[in-house]
C-alpha cells in the first residue's frame, strides 16, 4: 500500500519516537511505501526553522534514514479540480496525495475530517494505530 505522510506526522514520529504516531509511523516504513512529497518536506524544515532550529540537522538525518518515495509537488494547482478544503494551505498536501496514487493520507489536520474521496482514504494516526492494533490482535 502506498501511505502519504503529513507534515504533522513527520515531526510527531521524529519529536516522540516512543509515542503513537512514532509505532504508526515504523509500522508505515516496515510493511507500506511511505510517500512524502517535496511540499511537505519544505514545510518540516519550515516548522523546524521557525519552533526547534536546534533540531534541523536531526530532520535531515531522519529523512536520510528513511526509506520514503519523494513525490514532485506540481507548482499550481487549480483548485477547481480537488475538494474543497477549510485550509488552502493544505490544497498541496492533498493534491500531491492523489495525484502521487496514494491509498492512504495520514494527517493529524483536522482541516482533512470532512473532505470525502475515494482515493486517498484519509486517517488521523490515531485511528490508523486502532486499525493496525486491531489487526494484530484478531491474528
Amino acid at each position: 500500500m502506498r501511505v502519504f505522510v503529513d507534515t504533522n506526522v513527520i515531526i510527531s514520529a521524529m519529536l516522540f519516537p516512543t509515542g503513537k504516531v512514532a509505532k504508526v509511523f515504523s509500522h508505515l516504513l516496515e510493511k507500506h511505501t511511505i510517500i512524502v512529497s517535496s511540499y511537505t518536506k519544505k514545510e518540516c524544515k519550515e516548522v523546524f526553522k521557525k519552533k526547534f532550529p536546534s533540531k534541523l540537522n536531526q530532520l535531515e538525518e531522519f529523512f536520510e534514514g528513511i526509506s520514503f518515495e519523494e513525490f514532485s509537488t506540481p507548482e499550481n494547482i487549480d483548485n477547481t479540480k480537488y475538494p474543497e478544503i477549510r485550509d488552502i494551505n493544505d490544497l498541496p498536501v492533498l493534491a500531491s496525495a492523489i495525484l502521487s496514487d496514494s491509498d492512504i493520507l495520514l494527517t493529524g489536520d483536522k482541516d482533512f475530517e470532512d473532505i470525502r474521496i475515494d482515493k486517498p482514504l484519509i486517517f488521523t494516526p490515531a485511528k490508523y494505530f486502532e486499525l493496525i492494533n486491531n489487526t494484530v490482535a484478531s491474528k
